[in-house]
């Protein structure tokens, strides 16, 4: 087993396990919070990768826990963290690790001969990559149809929803907040369904038990593909040239992601569906690269504007097995390129440029007032040159310019904007990051004013929080 001691001094120590559950009232705090932050900012880690008889082979398939910062609206800061009560890692603690099959975890023998299709092992609830709102519920998502429930005060596990299954086999953890045709607010995601005739399905969900498909796509083999975008008139579907023969995945024998081929003679491809006819738009090809996020996308009269962070090739994806993680090496190489993709109207070659001089991973914007629609600024991590994702990044998309937060020993997480009330500006509020002191061996949440990008406030978490992807800001 691949174990990393929880004295780690350096961003290794990001990837030790953090199994204590506790609840803090007060933190301490240093600076101002501002008074009109109020409600929640919850996380989702993969806290648990170590096990009695096995640990997991890749960072994607740690075993989730959440973990909340708390606003009361009087510059307090309060923390609680949580597993989710999952039967992954109720099945996990009971076999110690040999029942772990996941994203990039190859099955043990013995449990292979019980299972007859990988698609049992991609039905996992544990759901350690994003958070969301569903109708009335807050959920925790991954890459299976999967979602669980909880609550977003006392991070209590709520229920398994497995309402997506009609879908497909295969979801993604970054669906998108619209709006149906009849005004109604729904959650709207992408998926494959994968069989003797697959295809690509966008699909809309009001709650646990109203969904709809929006639009479909016939593929002989489906690409990997983690997020995508959402305009007003358009879902828009970026196909990495990393893909599947259905057949092999049928027949299981192999982690998910290990039966997926880089094929870069296919390049990118790009479908835009319109939300209210469900019909393909358009399509467009560009030379490959591999992309995990979208940034944001948006409509420039009949063309489609699509920013994204996009690595060369999919060797990203090995680089965050846990052996590597851990072992200490470079890992510089983790932050992407932000880019435009310009989409002609009428379909064709996509147009692509670089954003800024600057790498870019985890990118989050102004998504209440601007996802799908022009935009200024982005937020992210960034390498910078260290070992890891170390630095937080703004990014002004209409001149290159950028502004870095950086600090010695200290590793950033995800930055999480959250508005001002009665903000006009696309950049008044806050930028929220955990962060990893490793010096100190324990996290601390960061508060940035993000129009200036300099720090305001922190408060020291009672110990050190594993890295983890994507969280959310609830308000109360």
């Amino acid at each position: 087993m691949s174990i990393v001691s929880g004295t780690q001094t350096d961003y290794r120590l990001g990837f030790a396990d953090q199994t204590e559950e506790v609840r803090v009232d007060a933190l301490a705090v240093s600076g101002e919070v501002p008074a009109w932050l109020h409600g929640g900012l919850v996380r989702v880690t993969p806290a648990q990768m170590d096990f009695e008889q096995r640990s997991v082979a890749h960072w994607f398939d740690g075993m989730a826990m959440l973990n909340r910062f708390g606003f009361a609206g009087d510059g307090s800061v309060s923390y609680a963290s949580a597993f989710l009560d999952t039967a992954a890692r109720r099945d996990a603690l009971a076999t110690g690790g040999t029942s772990i099959a996941g994203f990039a975890t190859d099955p043990c023998r013995s449990l292979f001969q019980r299972v007859s299709s990988v698609f049992s092992q991609v039905t996992t609830d544990n759901t350690n990559v994003n958070l969301s709102r569903l109708g009335d519920e807050y959920i925790a998502m991954t890459e299976t149809p999967v979602a669980v429930a909880f609550d977003p005060e006392t991070l209590a596990t709520v229920r398994a929803d497995a309402g997506a299954k009609q879908f497909g086999q295969i979801t993604t953890a970054h669906p998108h907040h619209g709006v149906g045709g009849d005004g109604v607010s729904e959650l709207v995601n992408f998926a494959a369904h994968l069989g003797r005739t697959s295809e690509y399905r966008v699909y809309a969900r009001r709650s646990a038990s109203e969904g709809r498909v929006v639009a479909t796509l016939p593929v002989r083999e489906p690409s990997y593909m983690h997020s995508f975008s959402l305009t007003p008139r358009y879902a828009v579907l970026i196909e990495n040239p990393l893909v599947v023969n259905p057949l092999k995945l049928a027949l299981g024998g192999k982690a998910f992601i290990h039966n997926y081929k880089w094929k870069p003679e296919l390049g990118v491809k790009i479908h835009a569906f319109d939300r209210a006819t469900g019909a393909l738009a358009r399509t467009w090809v560009a030379d490959p690269f591999f992309v995990f996020h979208t940034i944001n996308a948006y409509e420039d009269g009949d063309d489609v504007v699509v920013d994204l962070c996009a690595h060369d090739d999919a060797s990203i994806i090995e680089l965050l097995e846990l052996d590597r993680l851990r072992s200490g090496s470079d890992h510089s190489d983790l932050g992407a390129r932000p880019v435009r993709l310009t989409l002609p109207a009428g379909g064709g070659r996509a147009t692509v440029r670089e954003l800024a001089d600057v790498d870019l991973e985890l990118p989050r914007i102004n998504y209440r007032t601007r996802n799908g629609q022009p935009y200024r600024y982005a937020y992210g991590g960034s390498a910078g040159g260290a070992a890891f994702l170390k630095r937080l990044v703004k990014i002004d998309v209409t001149d290159g310019s950028y502004a870095v937060w950086d600090e010695p020993d200290a590793w950033a997480g995800e930055p999480v904007f959250v508005a001002r009330p009665g903000a006009d500006a696309e950049d008044d509020g806050v930028v929220l990051s955990v962060v990893l002191d490793a010096a100190e061996g324990r996290s601390f949440l960061l508060v940035l004013d993000a129009q200036t990008f300099t720090e305001i406030a922190r408060a020291e978490a009672p110990h050190h929080i594993p890295f983890g992807f994507h969280g959310q800001f609830f308000s109360a």
